[in-house]
């Protein structure tokens, strides 16, 4: 059965490159928090080992995005699977962040953000000037809790997210950035968080189906940036879905929670 509400979530991540926000692999960062237990995650993956019958010893979400396990995934996002009630993703678009940052950073005016975004979209010589704003404030960066990485806000967001008016114990999958110092500063920083502490996913089912619907909300969403959508899968990642997300309308508005 899933844990009281607000207590303690497991949280892993997808598409997560640091600081390193443009002119990388992925451009886009899904967080997962989810609120079961260890017996309840343990049954899932067993449940999901059967369905799908690969020999490979850790499972993925590329696993679930095969077309010929397409009604498995549908099954895990639906309402007969292990996640309403019980699972978050708080997403990203990667440039996006990027610059709101860069313009709260220069006092630009808001609609400054629009402009850069849909340059960045057309035109390369825009790209070319966000990676390189990118790497000057990576290099310049001396804070605790760096402006630029992603990970930071999102389990600040999560703990939010759940929690009852109590702090939340948060138990991640294992994360170098994730340093004492920086739980520290992030206990500091929101109230929200009782703990933190790291989990290695090869021994702990929570945070494989963590990892699960990250990597799924990752590929799904980086999907719809390009312009391929799913909108089966999207309607079904619909109810997790944080709506503090951070991307810009249109381009999440449609699957977003009302």
């Amino acid at each position: 059965m899933p844990t009281n509400p607000g207590t303690a979530i497991v949280c892993d991540e997808s598409g997560y490159e640091g600081e390193k926000l443009v002119g990388g692999v992925t451009d886009v960062f899904a967080h997962a928090s989810i609120r079961l237990d260890e017996e309840t995650a343990a049954a899932c993956v067993a449940e999901l080992r059967a369905r799908i019958k690969s020999p490979a010893t850790m499972y993925k979400a590329n696993h679930l995005l095969r077309a010929k396990h397409r009604a498995t995934l549908l099954w895990f996002l639906g309402p007969d699977g292990p996640l309403p009630g019980n699972a978050s993703v708080f997403v990203i678009d990667k440039s996006y962040f990027l610059i709101t940052a860069l313009v709260d950073l220069l006092g630009a005016p808001p609609s400054t953000t629009t402009f850069l975004y849909d340059a960045h979209r057309r035109t390369a010589q825009a790209r070319e000037f966000l990676d390189t704003a990118n790497d000057y404030l990576r290099a310049h960066e001396t804070a605790v809790l760096p402006r630029l990485d992603p990970l930071l806000p999102a389990i600040i967001r999560a703990a939010n997210h759940w929690s009852d008016g109590t702090p939340v114990l948060i138990a991640h999958d294992r994360q170098t950035t994730l340093s004492p110092a920086r739980i520290t500063a992030l206990r500091e920083k929101s109230p929200a968080i009782a703990a933190i502490e790291q989990l290695d996913s090869f021994v702990d089912h929570r945070v494989q189906i963590a990892d699960f619907l990250a990597g799924i909300t990752y590929r799904i969403l980086s999907g719809r940036l390009h312009g391929n959508d799913d909108p089966e899968v999207i309607a079904a990642l619909t109810p997790y879905l944080d709506p503090e997300s951070l991307w810009i309308t249109p381009w999440l508005s449609a699957a977003a929670p009302a």
